[in-house]
């Protein structure tokens, strides 16, 4: 499970451990000076050779805000909207060709553009319950969706 996504290099397990690298960053004491330092567009690619916050960086908006990258990993985080308008040589990220976590089932959200999407080895389950959709959930053991209307446009520009 995760809120965004994996890049296509990254394994299940890599993709844990990498995780993991991110917990220990954030309780550690001096977190502050990461979250100073997470946000940003580069790199914007994985390189085992990253460091520091770097490194960092590029697994956080991998997992958080990625929805779109080429085959070989390069992220776009410019686009939010329907599969059908991904910039020319991006796609999806779950559809990269031989993405190395394609034997897994990934859970994900983040892309309310894209909709519910239920395959073999993806559950994407935003469905924009924020502009006005449905919140979505689903119960793994035999993959049943639940549904629930969120509120009212009127209610959500109330809040803006």
């Amino acid at each position: 499970m995760v809120h965004a996504g994996l890049l296509p290099s990254w394994t299940i397990a890599q993709a844990s451990l990498l995780a993991k690298i991110v917990e220990t960053a954030l309780h550690r004491t001096d977190f502050r000076e990461f979250c100073s330092n997470m946000y940003g567009n580069q790199p914007d690619h994985w390189d085992d050779s990253l460091e520091g916050y770097e490194r960092l960086r590029v697994i956080v908006n991998a997992m958080t805000r990625m929805r779109v990258c080429t085959p070989d990993g390069k992220m776009d985080f410019s686009h939010k909207g329907p599969v059908q308008d991904i910039p020319a040589g991006y796609l999806p990220w779950f559809d990269t060709p031989n993405r190395a976590s394609r034997s897994a089932t990934i859970v994900c959200g983040h892309w309310s553009a894209l909709g519910l999407q239920i395959r073999d080895n993806l559950i994407a389950l935003d469905t924009g319950c924020l502009w006005g959709g449905s919140l979505t959930a689903i119960r793994l053991e035999d993959r049943q969706v639940f549904q629930v209307p969120c509120a009212a446009e009127e209610e959500i520009r109330r809040w803006q």
